[in-house]
């Protein structure tokens, strides 16, 4: 039996084993090398080598991951996120100088061996002999890079990565068919291209391009021999040789790169010795991975960006499957983000409402006629700190928003308003309109009629709030009384079929109940949700299905190929006729109803006001011809009731739609659309009714919570509007839950204008 070194080590023999069993064993090195050791190594040689033949011949190198690229609509970038921090580059973009020192310090004989080396082998088996244990190793460039392929594959598995680099006879035969096959297939100088682009060089940096950038800000073609050499010495063991964290070790190692590199006559020794004495002149960047990093206030649309591709199956039939390869990356995704709209929303959100608020609000701005976002943002920002959330608030929760949206109150009645026309009633539709009344009974749905079994009423803003009204002046005032005795008239039904043609739906993704007090926006809906819907009234009855990304390229192989992307749909929701009247009589709530403050002056819009319970939830719902946006006001956690409340620095006594959400929407628009074209909208005419509405005029002021003032101010309502079993809601909590959890959830949110 061989023996033991004092030290504890294999002896010589056992070493020369070790190393050269395998190679003996596959059957790739038959040159009369005695094996006395064979036995110890658990294996016979005739069972090896059949066991290696038996291993398949069909070894692919892994596509790299590398980091992915999101662009806004003109190109620039708004953030880099990655599985693992890669760029793949070309040998001819490495310095030689790196190349020289990988060689080097990892396999000085790349040039001269194949998938083994044989001197390096008894190089190795010798050193250890002396060292009395394993202190060098014998693998070659092309065994690394089989290995890392290994590595790669197994992504961030931990069992699969385990498995990858364990250290047994299995995997060393596996490693070394394969090396062989990548010496025939690709030659020295793609092995040394592929080798060094997959290597991980510690700080997130996989890849020569990436370290170099990391350590010292600069591209991998431009570094120096010092540089190279600090590099190279770091693939060993990148934690114990981290130059950020350990200095010397760091230079330890670099230095003993450059005497190797003298030794194999790459460099001289006066260059060795000049390069040794140079400092280390780090110059780190900081890892910039993920949405939290996006620029432009855009981190929400980034997150928005990647979960449209997780989600989408353009992307890949399975869950798995998209994700494998979002995971992989290498892409540049442009996206439909506009700059100046995203930078005119950030600029409104910051000017009027503080992220330090006990309210948030949100914005979104949407193109008609394209679905494309081209704006969103809020005054939280991403992150996980005080006064930050992970949430977007503009969108649902399958998307990364809240549970359940927002109570939108009566930025919903224009929907009901659209669905009435459908079905045939004038434009100057009358109605009583009573300041108080109980809900109608039943009412027609879609099936089974509601019923007010409880005997549930409703009212409007103030005693001077009564009819009769005709629609142009219901909607200006935003009448509660009167929408509700238009869903009795047309039933519910016919408005739940437009709201599913414009995708309007509940922030879980449910659809809105069959009860009346829908149309006073009692149920939670995402700000995106409503823009989208609102610009199908801008593109004339055309609803176009929201779209965040325009094209992806994805580099794979060295090579740019382009994915397949999510279209927007466009369906006609409505006739033209219809929506030409909603645009009507919502550029009335602007020029003299609730909306006043929001109008813009310099070209056509039109917009809706939208207050809840306990002013709990504030909107302004408007648009363009040429784009629709929507704001929410409110608290996240749906428990603060926003009078007596200071937003931005401006106290409000009590808050309106037109007041806060209203003026948050104006500038966010304006600077959206300066240099825009401002086309018109094509309005109809709408008779005025014979009888004169004495409280139809300025009694208190538009806003300024007078009786009969065109505001928006929130209503009483008795009841638990329709949740006897019908799909109401239920009473306003008034304690905290948490973020996420019920926002929007409470059904008596919205009633109001």
């Amino acid at each position: 039996m061989p023996k033991k070194l004092s030290g504890g080590g294999l002896s010589p023999t056992q070493q020369a084993a070790k190393f050269l069993g395998v190679s003996v064993l596959a059957g790739a090195v038959m040159a009369g090398i005695a094996l006395p050791a064979a036995g110890a190594l658990g294996l016979a040689a005739k069972g090896s080598v059949q066991g290696f033949d038996e291993i398949p011949d069909n070894l692919k190198s892994p596509a790299l991951s590398q980091r992915t690229t999101i662009l806004d609509s003109q190109g620039g970038q708004i953030a880099t996120v990655y599985s693992r921090d890669r760029t793949v580059v070309d040998l001819k973009k490495i310095s030689p100088y790196m190349q020289k020192a990988i060689v080097a310090i990892e396999d000085s004989r790349f040039y001269q061996h194949g998938a083994v080396d044989l001197k390096g082998i008894l190089r190795a088996v010798n050193q250890n002999a002396q060292n009395g244990g394993v202190a060098q190793g014998a693998s070659t460039l092309t065994q690394q890079l089989v290995k890392n392929y290994f590595v790669e594959e197994a992504g961030d598995d931990p069992t699969k990565v385990a498995q990858a680099t364990q250290q047994t006879l299995g995997r060393k035969i596996r490693e070394l068919k394969y090396a062989i096959q990548l010496e025939e297939k690709l030659g020295k100088k793609k092995i040394l291209e592929n080798y060094l682009n997959i290597t991980f060089f510690g700080e997130q940096a996989y890849g020569v391009e990436a370290a170099a950038q990391r350590y010292f800000s600069k591209p991998a073609k431009d570094l120096n021999l010092q540089q190279s050499a600090l590099l190279a010495g770091i693939v060993q063991s990148p934690s114990r040789y981290d130059p950020v964290n350990d200095e010397a070790e760091a230079i330890k190692r670099r230095n003993t790169v450059l005497q190797r590199m003298a030794e194999v006559h790459d460099i001289s020794p006066q260059e060795a010795d000049a390069a040794q004495n140079a400092k280390l002149d780090l110059k780190v960047s900081q890892p910039k991975n993920g949405c939290i990093t996006a620029v432009k206030g855009a981190s929400f649309f980034c997150r928005y960006v990647e979960n449209v591709f997780l989600t989408d199956p353009v992307f890949g039939k399975t869950k798995e499957d998209r994700a494998k390869v979002w995971n992989q990356g290498g892409l540049t995704i442009r996206t439909t983000l506009d700059p100046q709209s995203q930078k005119s929303v950030q600029d409104s959100i910051k000017s009027h409402v503080n992220k330090s608020d006990s309210v948030a609000t949100a914005a979104t701005l949407v193109e008609p006629g394209t679905g494309k976002i081209v704006g969103m943002g809020q005054s939280r920002p991403y992150g996980y700190g005080k006064n930050e959330t992970e949430y977007n608030y503009s969108v649902d929760r399958d998307m990364g928003g809240s549970n359940f949206g927002f109570p939108t109150g009566s930025t919903f009645k224009p929907f009901v308003a659209a669905a009435a026309l459908e079905e045939g009633l004038p434009a100057t539709q009358e109605y009583s309109a009573p300041y108080k009344m109980s809900y109608p009974s039943p009412v027609q749905t879609c099936g089974k009629p509601w019923t007010n079994q409880q005997s549930e009423t409703l009212s409007n803003e103030s005693e001077s709030e009564k009819g009769p009204y005709p629609l142009k002046t219901a909607m200006a005032k935003s009448v509660n009384t009167y929408f509700v005795q238009m869903i009795s008239d047309i039933g519910i039904c016919p408005v739940v079929k437009l709201t599913d043609k414009l995708h309007v739906v509940q922030g879980n993704g449910d659809k809105l109940p069959e009860v009346p007090a829908i149309t006073l926006g009692s149920k939670g809906i995402a700000p995106l949700t409503m823009a989208s819907a609102y610009a199908t009234f801008a593109s004339r009855g055309m609803y176009c299905t929201p779209i965040a990304i325009e094209s992806i390229t994805q580099q794979v192989d060295g090579k740019q190929k382009s994915l397949e992307v999510p279209k927007s749909t466009c369906t006609r929701a409505m006739s033209e006729k219809t929506a030409d009247t909603v645009n009507t009589l919502l550029s009335g709530v602007i020029d003299s109803g609730t909306g006043q403050q929001a109008g813009l002056t310099d070209r056509d819009n039109a917009g809706k006001t939208g207050t809840t319970d306990e002013r709990r939830n504030a909107w302004f719902v408007g648009y363009t011809p040429n784009l629709a946006g929507a704001v929410w006001v409110g608290s996240p956690k749906q428990n603060v009731k926003m009078t007596g409340i200071t937003i931005g620095g401006v106290y409000h006594s009590l808050v309106y739609g037109g007041e806060v959400p209203g003026p948050i929407w104006k500038d966010a628009m304006t600077g959206a659309l300066v240099g825009k074209d401002s086309p018109s909208f094509n309005l109809i005419d709408i008779p005025d009714p014979v009888r004169d509405h004495d409280d139809e005029g300025d009694d208190g002021g538009p806003d300024d919570g007078g009786p009969g003032g065109g505001d928006d101010r929130g209503n009483t309502i008795s009841g638990n509007n329709g949740s006897n079993g019908n799909g109401g809601g239920l009473p306003t909590p008034s304690f905290s839950i948490p973020e996420g959890f019920i926002q929007g959830q409470n059904g008596t949110g919205g009633r109001h204008r």
